[in-house]
């Protein structure tokens, strides 16, 4: 997920760059560019999820009406513009499942882009989604020209000074195993002791990894990290069994875990853990300029969605339903600035 150079590049969560096992996941690096949505308009009701996604989830249909007390709440411009701006910033590669380019070669598919469709159905918009590089997802939030921003963004400290956030999803991390390991990682980091894990070099998993492997070292316990040149090799390791796990950002995990499944050597997820540390649940946020005042709406259409069940529908759909929230916020405590 390198969604947000500052956690997709910490663990695929708006800024962690970390990698994917076959389709890396790589940031973003080119101006907006459109791409076609293959979905319906604002008021039919019928939102296509998982379109044209090649196996990396499950299509399906869902139906969302326009909830008149939550369009109210919109700012007067965007009401009367009847158009929500999604921004997307999944150039030059995407990140299965989260954001890219599908089978069709032109449908901006993924998890995120559905999410904020789903989202202008709920605020009876039309959505019209912009897939620009990461950078460029953030200046065209800066200057108004995006409404708002549904990219694995993590709820971080030091963003809220520039933008207001609408949780819709936990940020976590996982490890993943082959199919017929019994290992299960329970949140204890000392039930690593004795394994070899892969994981991503400069990533946030990394650094958590390594925090690890240190107070293993001290207590006279060993865990191995490994590294390998690419995604292929790490999968090819770990079905192999040169190493016991992966440990790489969640979605990244599900996706491969959803690629292997029908395979002759299938993986599975062996537990999570939040990207922003044992102290704190990290969270994916709906990321709108500072006082837009569109978070509000934003926020009480996630939980419209929770509620009505079509959020589970969605999550299940992109094989997500891990990172799951009770409720969305407004501005929830975010990742400290000093580790941000």
């Amino acid at each position: 997920m390198p969604a947000i150079r500052s956690r997709l590049r910490r663990a695929l969560s708006a800024g962690t760059a970390a990698a994917t096992l076959t389709l890396g996941l790589a940031a973003c690096g080119s101006s907006a560019t459109p791409a076609a949505s293959g979905t319906s308009g604002a008021g039919t009701g019928a939102i296509a999820i998982a379109a044209k996604s090649n196996g990396a989830g499950t299509p399906a249909e869902l139906k969302v009406d326009p909830v008149a007390e939550i369009r109210a709440e919109l700012p007067a411009e965007v009401a009367k513009r009847g158009k929500l701006v999604i921004g997307v910033g999944a150039l030059p590669a995407g990140s299965p499942p989260l954001n890219f380019i599908g089978d069709d070669q032109r449908t901006l598919t993924g998890a995120e882009p559905d999410f904020g469709r789903l989202i202008a159905a709920v605020l009876g918009l039309e959505p019209v989604v912009q897939n620009s590089t990461w950078e460029n997802l953030f200046v065209g939030i800066d200057s108004g020209k995006t409404d708002v921003g549904f990219s694995n963004i993590t709820d971080t400290e030091e963003r809220k000074k520039k933008y207001d956030f609408a949780s819709y999803r936990q940020d976590n991390l996982a490890f993943e195993v082959a199919g017929t390991s019994g290992w299960t990682f329970t949140g204890d980091y000392r039930v690593l002791a004795g394994k070899t894990v892969a994981v991503g070099s400069g990533t946030n998993q990394e650094k958590i990894l390594l925090e690890w492997q240190a107070k293993l070292k001290a207590a006279g316990q060993q865990l191995t990290v490994k590294y390998f040149p690419d995604n292929n090799a790490v999968h090819l390791a770990l079905v192999g069994g040169k190493i016991d796990a992966y440990f790489g950002p969640n979605p990244a995990v599900a996706y491969q875990v959803a690629k292997d499944a029908g395979s002759p050597t299938p993986t599975r997820n062996a537990g999570t853990y939040s990207g922003a540390g044992e102290s704190l649940q990290g969270l994916i946020a709906a990321t709108t300029k500072k006082d837009s005042g569109l978070a509000k709406p934003v926020a009480d259409a996630v939980n419209h969605l929770i509620k009505n069940g079509q959020y589970a529908q969605w999550l299940t759909a992109w094989h997500l339903a891990n990172e799951a929230v009770p409720t969305s916020l407004v501005n929830p405590p975010g990742l400290p600035s000093t580790n941000s």
